[in-house]
């Protein structure tokens, strides 16, 4: 774990020292022995592995977030070890408390050593905004979806020639539908997979609790906080987690709104 952060800090103060050269010789070196694997002593390959804290989450801050009755505070965890998870992703564990009766403030311990560096989440504060998303395009009646390819075939039309080359122009799935990032609630993307029904063993249609994206904007620059927009250059600004899911897509967790104490799923797009 601690040659994992110190990877990061080496790389973001070289890359912010000389963005235009990156690591010196001498850091490169160093880069390369910090990624030199381990093996933890007296760990057997079925042993207990302590979860790494991924997000903490209190209602009271999200409107969104889908709590079961008596319960405010949710804890997100995972196994930093693929083969312990769904899809080739971490295993997740959902923990529902009352943020009340949390005290005192404990320290999780830490594993030995993790499957994968890019599970390892950089401590972040969070600062919600709530955004409107609209459903997925794929899932959209017909007639809509063939105006909203009107639309975008008109606005490609209309886009400078400069813009045009790069891919700028305004698209109904990557500038106006569905955030990218970290988020609680809203509508999921099936970009990889296509659309399929998430239900619960209860039988109810399960809806989005969280999405762990690998990125908070991507391809695209219309979800980029206004706040944000002069680092959009800068390296790592896009990506303060560092977290990586998949294949640099979005982890989506889907709970039961009837129960979500119910087990949950899980969609890696």
């Amino acid at each position: 774990m601690a040659d994992i952060h110190r990877h990061r800090r080496i790389l973001d103060e070289a890359w912010s020292r000389a963005p235009d050269v990156g690591p010196s010789a001498e850091e490169l070196e160093l880069l390369a022995s910090l990624e030199t694997e381990h093996t933890a002593p007296g760990l057997g390959e079925t042993d207990a592995v302590p979860l790494l804290a991924v997000a903490q989450l209190f209602a009271k801050d999200i409107p969104d977030l889908i709590a079961p009755d008596g319960r405010d505070l949710l804890h997100v965890l995972w196994c930093p070890f693929s083969a312990h998870g769904q899809q080739a992703t971490p295993g997740l564990t959902l923990l529902w408390r009352t943020a009340s009766e949390c005290t005192p403030l404990l320290h999780p311990p830490l594993p030995q050593v993790v499957g994968d560096a890019d599970y390892v989440p950089e401590p972040c504060t969070l600062d919600p905004e709530q955004v409107l998303e609209h459903e997925f395009s794929e899932l959209l009646p017909e007639d809509l979806r063939v105006r909203i390819e009107e639309w975008e075939e008109e606005a490609e039309e209309q886009t400078d020639e400069e813009s045009a080359k790069k891919g700028h122009f305004l698209t109904y799935d990557g500038d106006h539908s569905i955030a990218p990032g970290w988020k609680v609630g809203g509508y999921a993307t099936w970009g990889v997979t296509g659309p399929h029904p998430t239900l619960c063993s209860c039988g109810t249609p399960m809806a989005l609790l969280l999405t762990i994206g690998s990125t908070e904007w991507s391809g695209t620059n219309s979800w980029v906080p206004l706040e944000d927009r002069k680092l959009i250059c800068a390296h790592g600004a896009n990506a303060p987690t560092q977290v990586t899911v998949g294949r640099g897509g979005s982890l989506n967790i889907f709970s039961c709104p009837a129960n979500p104490m119910h087990e949950h799923k899980v969609s890696l797009q």
